[in-house]
């Protein structure tokens, strides 16, 4: 385990990386944003999810790569809530029309303070005043991210002095065999059901069966060319112990995804196109990477039938995803 600077943010702010080690997997962490910058498996040369190489590049360039999203995942039809009796208005970013992963300053953005770590695991916590991003209640939240054999443990904790809102998602891009697209990639994905939405992605309050559809990964499949930008719901609530949500393979590496969550953003990022490199040196483009990112469906707040985000004093939040990776070859 090692703790070093990754440089400076353009405000001047220092970010640190924490390098974890096991016998068949290395990670780094990031102190901004709670981010997964790197990841790779013992004996493949290729990193697992989408990075970059400076503070400066996150700041100005990543779309939410490795994150914690938050404090309120995906999107708020135009940033608008009402909770016990009271109306909110959400910070929208400039030019948008919804809220999107808890707004321009939301979790994703903020420096988190390291308060623990060893060998195999670190945790980063933050804490969000009250009013901050327009959201109620003073929200204080921690990340820990361990490794066990070769899965990556992600668990995410939260309480509030206030009822509020709490739906922290971790965003990372997985490629799991370092090609430009993962349109090889096969993928499986435990749902018989999306939410709908409609032209701008907000959720109409329909369930949508998958069932012979483009959508239906109900069994193995190559993903192809399929553009997705679709939540799939796994429960009509959060479960205690994480169950399987989805799997997706290349030919190098498979990828289990466990979680606690009701429900599971897949998303193929057909709109990428940095203009800087990343990891290894490798340009970004569409299809470069894709999301499984497990979470509260979409807006729930203003659909009294979809699993609530609500999170009052008193109570913990508490989800656990767990990324479970098998070399193929």
């Amino acid at each position: 385990m090692v703790v070093e600077n990754f440089g400076a943010l353009p405000d001047g702010k220092m970010v640190q990386k924490i390098t974890l080690g096991s016998a068949d997997l290395c990670a780094e962490i990031l102190t901004f944003g709670a981010v997964i910058r790197d990841l790779r498996l013992s004996g493949h040369d290729f990193p697992l999810v989408l990075g970059l190489n400076s503070a400066a590049d996150y700041a100005t360039h990543s779309p939410y790569f490795g994150a914690i999203a938050g404090r309120c995942a995906n999107r708020i039809a135009q940033g608008r809530f009402r909770l016990d009796g009271q109306d909110y208005q959400l910070a929208l970013a400039d030019g948008a029309r919804h809220h999107l992963h808890g707004g321009p300053q939301g979790f994703s953005q903020k420096i988190w303070k390291l308060a623990g770590y060893g060998e195999d695991f670190v945790t980063l916590t933050l804490c969000a005043p009250a009013g901050e991003g327009g959201y109620p209640g003073t929200l204080r939240a921690s990340c820990t991210y361990r490794l066990v054999a070769r899965s990556l443990v992600c668990e995410l904790t939260a309480t509030t002095d206030a009822p509020t809102l709490v739906n922290l998602a971790l965003h990372s891009y997985f490629n799991l065999d370092g090609s430009a697209t993962i349109d090889g990639h096969r993928l499986q994905i435990f749902s018989d059901h999306i939410t709908a939405t409609d032209d701008e992605r907000i959720p109409t309050g329909r369930l949508k069966p998958v069932r012979n559809t483009m959508r239906d990964f109900r069994q193995m499949r190559e993903i192809g060319t399929h553009i997705a930008d679709d939540n799939y719901c796994l429960a009509a609530g959060r479960y205690t112990n994480p169950q399987l949500a989805a799997r997706v393979a290349s030919a190098a590496v498979s990828m289990a995804v466990y979680s606690t969550e009701p429900g599971i953003q897949f998303y193929t990022a057909d709109h990428m196109d940095l203009p800087i490199g990343g990891l290894d040196g490798r340009r970004y483009s569409a299809r470069a990477g894709l999301c499984l990112e497990p979470q509260f469906w979409p807006d729930a707040i203003n659909h009294a039938h979809f699993p609530q985000p609500v999170l009052r004093p008193g109570d913990t939040y508490r989800q656990i995803t767990r990324y479970e990776f098998t070399a193929r070859s």
